[in-house]
């Protein structure tokens, strides 16, 4: 066994194979380690979250060292077959790296068996082991922003079926209309640990009553504009109707480019695909809240690029926090007023509240006294925007029902400056995989500027600069990431993760951005620069 850091809070353990892999997870779960708060399954690795004043790597090391691990017994876990129409993108790519025709390349899928071995990157995504030796390509050395739901995909020896629309690095040979992640079924992932699956061709065929239904914008570039979105929590049109015939609330007039609710996220649950998510930046989040007298983890609004227009159904208390945006109010008659950036102020029945283009920075967070009151899903009102959990992101009409306040809550007046995305310097944990690349890399890690490019969304920002090189050009067994991993993909162009990012990846981790240091990353603007500095060297425990 290895054991990297990963980050300051974060430890990867690295094994032999996927089959000592799941039994150090069954170890684990039947006896657990105190202070290790979250496993993550890869498919020869375990990344282990923990709470630094309570253990350490050592500590951890130790304890796992000493565990037997007598294994699990493969394929037990039922059959199914998946159908699928192979018209990927990559599919005569696929064939042209294994030097085989496309027929070859469709006959070794079908005519093989796979099991699934761990769940992780996305909700329902499941990582597919066996399968025809004859299948192993390299991943995409630039992943692609978006991959439609239902992409069947390919990378290294595995295989997966994408359950979202969302970012990805596998070569894609097909699709299904087999719903891979589904709240509504117990349980709500199709491939589960265990399961046996294969593949039957249907090229040709059509969707049947298992279609995957069309998916929401979920990680557009922050540059642009979204793509049209299903309605939010409560739709109808911006004029409802006499405001006392209106339920109390916030009408969305405009969403802006992208506005979202967000509380503190959905943390514990990485090892069934689900990531933290949340506010992206926690300080702004919570700060916004104690001005308006909620409890730290009620749901606001957050903004992303301004842009915002709320309309006030009955009285309301509200609070705008994060990059430095200018506000204004609207009255009834057409008069207008400008309210405090950072401060509490009132929206009266019928007021509109107007946030404009951020000054500097990328994200608000806007606060109102009670919280914005949706069901919860996976115990959180978060809206999750890879995994597709939660509210859809805000559409015109919209209304955003506001929980009772309790007056007992004092109101925090402390002034909380606006947050800068740019000339930021970020602290950096080396690991784990830093001796992938040479020591030119590290030392052009920290010794450029970077710049955000246009590319980036709420998964991660996409960096460019001079490339990083690696000196191991093996393909990496997917395994667990932290939030402010910096993947870097075979271009050499770096990713830094943020809150929404898959907790598993294939592409090797340079470095990561220290705990205390993550949330800065949010307010990080498409053209802003960046640096970094190492806190801590690669260590092997």
């Amino acid at each position: 066994m290895r054991f990297l850091s990963a980050r300051d809070d974060s430890v990867l353990v690295e094994l032999d194979d996927l089959d000592e892999t799941l039994a150090l997870i069954d170890s684990l779960t039947e006896r657990p380690i105190p202070g290790v708060v979250e496993v993550v399954p890869g498919a020869r690795t375990l990344l282990l979250a923990y709470r630094p004043r309570e253990t350490g790597p050592a500590v951890i090391a130790a304890e796992v060292r000493a565990r037997p691990l007598p294994g699990r017994a493969p394929g037990s876990g039922g059959f199914l077959e998946i159908p699928v129409r192979y018209d990927g993108d990559d599919l005569e790519e696929v064939a042209r790296l294994l030097g085989v025709s496309v027929a070859e390349v469709v006959r070794r899928h079908t005519g093989s068996e796979y099991v699934v071995g761990f769940t992780g990157f996305a909700p329902g995504f499941g990582y597919l082991t066996g399968g025809h030796p004859g299948l192993d390509v390299p991943r995409r050395a630039t992943p692609r922003t978006r991959i439609p739901a239902g992409s069947v995909a390919l990378a290294g020896s595995f295989c997966g079926v994408y359950p979202r629309e969302s970012p990805g690095g596998w070569q894609l040979i097909g699709t299904t209309d087999r719903a891979m992640w589904d709240l509504g079924r117990d349980p709500p992932a199709l491939l589960r640990p265990g399961v046996r699956v294969r593949f039957v061709d249907v090229t040709g065929s059509t969707g049947g009553p298992d279609a995957v239904p069309p998916d929401p914008l979920l990680a557009a570039p922050i540059a642009g504009a979204p793509d049209p979105v299903p309605a939010g929590p409560t739709a109808g049109p911006p004029d409802a109707g006499p405001l006392g015939a209106t339920p109390r609330g916030l009408t969305v007039l405009a969403p802006g480019v992208l506005t979202l609710v967000e509380d503190l996220g959905r943390p514990g649950l990485a090892g069934m695909g689900v990531s933290s998510s949340g506010a992206l930046d926690p300080v702004a989040f919570r700060a916004a809240n104690r001005l308006v007298g909620n409890e730290g983890g009620e749901a606001v609004l957050e903004v992303t690029l301004g842009r915002l227009r709320l309309v006030a159904r009955g009285q309301h208390v509200l609070a705008v926090v994060g990059a430095a945006v200018p506000l204004s109010v609207r009255r009834a008659g057409g008069s207008e007023r400008r309210v405090p950036f950072g401060l509490p102020f009132a929206l009266q029945d019928g007021e509109e509240l107007v946030l404009g283009t951020p000054r500097s920075g990328i994200r608000d967070y806007v606060a109102v006294r009670g919280g914005i009151d949706l069901p919860p899903v996976l115990g959180s009102r978060s809206a999750d925007v890879l995994a597709g959990l939660g509210p859809a992101p805000l559409s015109a009409g919209d209304l955003l029902p506001v929980g009772n306040h309790r007056p007992a809550l004092a109101v925090d007046l402390a002034w909380v400056p606006p947050q800068s995305g740019n000339g930021l310097t970020l602290d950096v944990v080396l690991g784990p995989r830093t001796d992938w690349f040479s020591a030119e890399a590290v030392d052009s890690l920290v010794g450029q500027e970077w710049i955000v490019s246009s590319r980036s969304n709420r998964v991660g920002v996409r960096l460019e600069g001079e490339a990083l090189r690696r000196v191991i050009g093996a393909e990496l067994p997917s395994e667990g990431t932290v939030e402010g991993a910096l993947q870097v993909p075979a271009d050499g162009q770096p990713v830094l993760f943020l809150a929404y990012h898959p907790v598993t990846g294939g592409y090797p981790v340079i470095g990561a951005v220290a705990s205390h240091d993550v949330r800065r990353a949010a307010q990080l603007a498409p053209g802003a620069s960046v640096r970094f500095r190492v806190i801590a060297p690669f260590q092997e425990y």
